[in-house]
């Protein structure tokens, strides 16, 4: 088919699970634990070519692809990876899994509690960004990898990234961190906390117990139309909707939807409700407000990286108001006081911090020029 050209083509998500308890950094235990994943290109004889892929916030393992040949809707990175892409499939052996307390197939607050058989809700236990990397490496190793060449991810994909170089330094060849930051800033923390309370204010919210009745929908798809602000910028709102109205010459004078803008909000946020959970909104944003790798046994721990090394392409862009370019340079700084390898480069852009989920050329050839550049993994460096 046409559209598979230049594609992977079709996929299909896998599920693996470990039956032995995680133990979480809050010291409780979480188990079993299942992670959906995808798995795209061929892993080579020595297992020297496995890219992990990280996804962002609402994102999951569908990366690229298409799921039957009648889906119209591509993996949310397939403009980057495929035969021939910045992430190579001819070359590469690419993974990409649904995180911890996500709703796309991987354990979460939607899964059965063994306990009761009844959804977890709010029994689910509060994980944090290192809670999430330690499953995604019961998934590594269960794929017999020992060594990733790359792990690479933008915004929370980042932040992951971030964990896996200095919790896990022995196991990543590489690291390429796109539009993200070494901790939240009150700003971000702010537009979460007014996102998970227009999820608990909701009516149907029940304290997380509403699998069996209604969905709080009105709170979630607000909770999205708050986040969808933050990843666009001024300057792409203006070009995409300005002061347009929405199928009306004139305003209406009373409360109803008069802009564009109004109009597509209102979309994303109902559009978002049919495939995302609301508790997993909570939980995923509460591990990346408690993200902070500026702490001072944080910054010890990437001391360890200047034995791997471990080699990092930073990437900013200069719409991004999310996690500015200076919580980049933030980055930069961190590894380099540490004796690291770091490339840093910000990318001018108007459409904001989804600027890296864009069909972007320069971000292609710094991707392409940067895996091309790293030796391949070797045994003796595990």
């Amino acid at each position: 088919m046409a559209k598979f050209k230049n594609s992977v083509g079709l996929t299909e998500k896998k599920k693996f699970t470990f039956e032995e308890p995680l133990c979480l950094e809050s010291g409780e235990e979480i188990g079993p634990v299942t992670i959906a994943y995808e798995t795209f290109g061929k892993l080579n004889t020595d297992k020297s070519n496995a890219i992990l892929i990280c996804h962002a916030l609402t994102g999951d393992s569908h990366v690229a692809g298409y799921y039957s040949s009648d889906d119209l809707k591509p993996g949310w990175w397939e403009t980057m990876v495929g035969p021939g892409k910045g992430i190579d499939t001819n070359k590469y052996f690419v993974i990409c899994s649904n995180i911890l307390s996500g709703c796309m197939g991987s354990t979460g607050p939607s899964s059965t509690n063994p306990k009761n058989g009844k959804p977890y809700g709010l029994d689910f236990p509060v994980v944090t960004i290192q809670d999430i990397v330690k499953a995604q490496k019961k998934l590594i190793e269960h794929l017999q990898i020992e060594k990733l060449l790359c792990v690479i991810g933008g915004s929370l994909g980042g932040m992951q990234v971030l964990k896996w170089a200095s919790f896990l330094p022995h196991m990543v060849g590489s690291a390429v961190i796109l539009a993200s930051t070494l901790r939240h800033s009150a700003l971000a923390i702010a537009f979460n906390e007014v996102a998970r309370q227009s999820i608990v204010n909701d009516p149907n919210w029940n304290n997380g117990h509403y699998y069996d009745g209604q969905k709080p929908s009105i709170g979630l798809s607000i909770a999205r139309m708050i986040g969808h602000i933050t990843y666009l910028s001024d300057e792409s709102m203006r070009q995409k909707f300005g002061r347009r109205l929405q199928g009306k010459t004139d305003l209406s004078f009373d409360l109803d939807v008069d802009f564009q803008v109004e109009s597509y909000l209102h979309y994303q946020g109902a559009k978002f409700v049919d495939r995302f959970d609301a508790n997993s909104l909570l939980y995923i944003t509460k591990a990346a407000d408690y993200f902070d790798l500026t702490s001072p046994n944080e910054i010890e721990s990437l001391d360890i990286l200047k034995e791997s090394g471990t080699k990092f392409l930073i990437v900013s862009y200069t719409s991004d108001w999310l996690y500015p370019t200076y919580q980049s340079r933030s980055i930069v700084k961190v590894l380099k006081k540490n004796g690291l390898d770091v490339s840093f480069c910000e990318i001018e852009a108007d459409c904001g911090h989804d600027a890296f989920l864009l069909p972007s050329e320069k971000l292609t050839n710094m991707i392409t020029g940067f895996l091309r550049a790293r030796p391949k993994v070797k045994k003796d460096a595990i």
